[in-house]
This record gives C-alpha cells, structure tokens and sequence, in this order.
C-alpha cells in the first residue's frame, strides 16, 4: 500500500478513528492518500480542508467536472497512476458519458486536449500544464490570456489552486509509495454544500 507504515480503521486510536469516521467510504474504508496520513493525523485534517474546498465546495463557480478534469491532466502529466485512476472514475459519474469520459482520456494520453475543449476551457488547461511542468516560466502574460479568454480572476484562482492542489498530492502519493491496493476508486465528498463533510461515498 505504502513505503512508510500506515495506521488501519481498526487500529486507530481515538483521535485518528475520529478523524477517519469523517472521511470513511462503505465498511470503514479509507483511500490510502488519506490514511498515508495516519501517523500525523493533523496533516490528514489539513489535506481534507484543502482538498474539499478547492475541489467540491459549491463556491467555486467552473463546472465540478472541468476541475476534476484538471486534476486528470496535472496527475498524468506528473506520473501519478493512483490519481488518474481515482479521479477518472468521479470524472466519469460527472460527465455520465462513457464516450465522452473515454474521448477525454484518450485526449489526454495524445496531449491532444485541443480536440476535447473550447478554446476557453483550453488556455485553462494551458496553464495547468506551464504550472506544473515549467512553473518558474508563468508571468502576468498567462493570468491577461486567461482574462481574454472569459475567466474572472476568482475562477483563474479556482484553476490555480486544483492544479496546485494536485501537483501536491501528486508528490505525496509518489513520494511514498501510495497505491490503489484496497482502494474503492472513484469515493469522493460530494456534499459540496457543507465543507464540513468530508464523507466519501
């Protein structure tokens, strides 16, 4: 599951199980990004706060689906098997188009987005990709092309940070060795109305 040991549901102590009663799936299971946190519980309750509200808070105002997809892309580019994997499957339930979804994917694997956005959703996924691949290269220039194209300066933040969020847990998952043994891929926090609730289901 991992390179570094990891605390179980059943051999939680009290402060862990109450953090992993928030974020259990069905017969307790917990994804093993979550519970690669289990020897510092504090960092699982930071990574939840963060992954919530950037990627299912009803605040944000891009399509849930454009975010996630996203997150797709930043994970293939930067090699992380275990968030495609995951991600692909809520992408998959979102867009509820096997076609669509498979069309996507294949997009991705030819780097040829250009087929499967407009042009405004494109220079979103443009700048993802300089993110996480030629970061030190981004300059004012990308955030005025965003701006041309139909973004709001809140939703250039929504962009940044889901391609922020998953450059970082990108680096866990491969930094220590997380895979999708035991997993139910696809379990994510959908209440988007309450950021406290961080059930997957």
């Amino acid at each position: 599951m991992s390179w570094i040991k990891v605390v179980d549901y059943e051999n939680a102590d009290a402060r862990l199980k109450k953090i992993y009663d928030r974020v259990k799936g069905p017969n307790n299971n917990i994804d093993n990004v979550l519970s690669i946190h289990s020897l510092r519980p504090h960092s699982l309750v930071g990574h939840m706060a963060l992954y919530k509200n950037v990627l299912h808070n009803s605040n944000n105002e891009l399509p849930k689906w454009y975010l996630e997809a996203i997150g797709i892309y930043v994970s293939y580019l930067n090699q992380c098997d275990y968030c495609v994997q995951h991600h692909f499957e809520g992408f998959k339930r979102l867009v509820d188009d096997t076609k669509r979804a498979t069309d996507f994917m294949e997009a991705v694997k030819l780097d040829a987005l250009n087929t499967f956005f407009d042009e405004k959703y494109l220079s979103g996924i443009a700048y993802s990709k300089k993110l996480t691949l030629e970061h030190t290269s981004i300059g004012k220039d990308d955030i005025t092309e965003l701006r041309s194209q139909g973004f709001t300066d809140g939703q250039i933040l929504e962009i940044n940070q889901v391609t922020s969020y998953f450059n970082y847990v990108n680096r866990t998952v491969i930094g220590l060795g997380v895979n999708t043994t035991g997993d139910i891929l696809g379990l994510s926090p959908n209440d988007s109305n309450d950021p406290d609730n961080w059930s997957h289901k």
